[in-house]
């Protein structure tokens, strides 16, 4: 299933810019036959962190990532999550991980590595806390409603 988003561009400064908002869009994959199982994509600002990341990964089950109160709901405190897996039969040891926090009325997102839109390495990116929660929200949902 082709990894692909509608072009979603970061309000203000360029990509990697530490005070630029970004914005979320999680997508999923169906599942067989179009794949071999249920996979997690996360968009930020059109751009697929996971691809872009490490080629070798795949998102996680949704069901692990979206759940309410779920690893990518942020908290004041922050915490590395696991988002992707090596792909293979079975996945393998290596994650790719982010580190979540939440401040403020901003969800921060820290440690990633890989490069945005103009080839720059981006280390960190900012989502308005209400349309992250809302995009997770919608991506649950959307789920739970999928055959």
């Amino acid at each position: 299933m082709p990894r692909r988003s509608p072009r979603r561009l970061r309000a203000g400064a360029p990509a990697g810019s530490g005070d630029a908002v970004s914005t979320l869009l999680i997508g999923t994959c169906p599942g067989p036959p179009a794949c071999t199982a249920v996979h997690t994509y996360l968009f930020v600002d059109g751009l697929d962190v996971i691809t872009r990341s490490d080629r070798r990964m795949a998102g996680l089950a949704p069901g692990r990532l979206l759940h309410p109160g779920g690893p990518l709901h942020p908290t004041d405190a922050p915490r590395t999550v696991a988002v992707a897996a090596e792909v293979g039969p079975d996945p393998g040891p290596d994650r790719l991980t982010v580190r979540v926090r939440l401040r403020g009325g901003t969800v921060v997102w820290s440690d990633l590595m890989y490069p945005g839109a103009d080839d720059m390495v981006v280390d960190e990116v900012r989502f308005r806390l209400d349309q992250y929660l809302g995009e997770i929200e919608r991506a649950r949902t959307a789920l739970v409603a999928a055959p």
